[in-house]
């Protein structure tokens, strides 16, 4: 091959690193950022995950479900994306959720409190129909309380032993970063176990669970919450 000379190596070499930063984007250059996974993708079987899985475009809610109770209430009114972060109103109470179902999978999601600490929780293994609240294993965001378990329509596992209460609380002392800071949770969900971190602590885990699969869902419970970067790797 014979050497590229001046303006040829210095276009190629534009072209590549173009082509690099485009696959670090997780765009192809031509139809933008990589679509989330919808609910034919999964009508075989929950996805389990064998490269990283973006949940969420930075753009709208494609592969994602809006719901609040009252049919009457606009959702778009609730939750709205803006510079690639979802924000969220709190009010009314309700959540969005992954079209798609999953399994085995390491979950990555950013948020922060940006107007005062609140209550909102990351719904793992959501089952239908929608309703407030769905069945679900929740891993609790509220302010103080992230990493707490909630067992929610009729969902359990083996560290809830006071059966009189939905709540296992987390292990350790907050590891929650000052209000109006990004926080970021680590959740692992392999078969019937479930690992909690936030901010890198382990604060809880959920093992022997009835559910082992489902949707995915980030709830709307009061307070304004913002989430960002929300993707999906494998376990291993």
């Amino acid at each position: 091959m014979r050497k590229m000379k001046g303006k040829a190596r210095l276009f190629w070499t534009v072209g590549v690193l173009g082509a690099l930063l485009l696959a670090a984007l997780g765009c192809d250059g031509v139809s933008g950022p990589i679509a989330p996974p919808t609910a034919a993708d999964s009508a075989e079987g929950p996805i389990v995950p064998k490269k990283r899985i973006p949940l969420h475009n930075g753009q709208d809610f494609a592969g994602w479900k809006l719901f609040v109770p009252n049919p009457d209430v606009d959702v778009h009114g609730v939750w709205s994306v803006s510079a690639g972060v979802i924000r969220c109103t709190g009010t009314p109470a309700g959540y969005m959720r992954t079209e798609a179902d999953f399994a085995n999978y390491k979950l990555r999601v950013e948020w922060r409190w940006p107007e005062g600490g609140g209550n909102s929780g990351v719904l793992l293994h959501v089952s239908e129909p929608d309703q407030v609240w769905p069945k679900s294993i929740e891993a609790q965001l509220m302010s103080g309380n992230a990493g707490d378990f909630y067992a929610i329509g009729g969902t359990d596992f083996s560290e809830r032993v006071d059966k009189s209460s939905t709540r296992v609380a987390k292990k350790a002392e907050s590891s929650e970063k000052p209000l109006g800071e990004w926080n970021a949770d680590e959740i692992l969900c392999r078969d019937d176990t479930i690992r909690v971190f936030v901010n890198g602590v382990l604060q809880n885990e959920a093992t022997e669970t009835t559910a082992r699969s489902g949707k995915i869902g980030l709830q709307s419970e009061g307070k304004p919450i913002e989430f960002r970067n929300v993707h999906l790797e494998p376990l291993d």
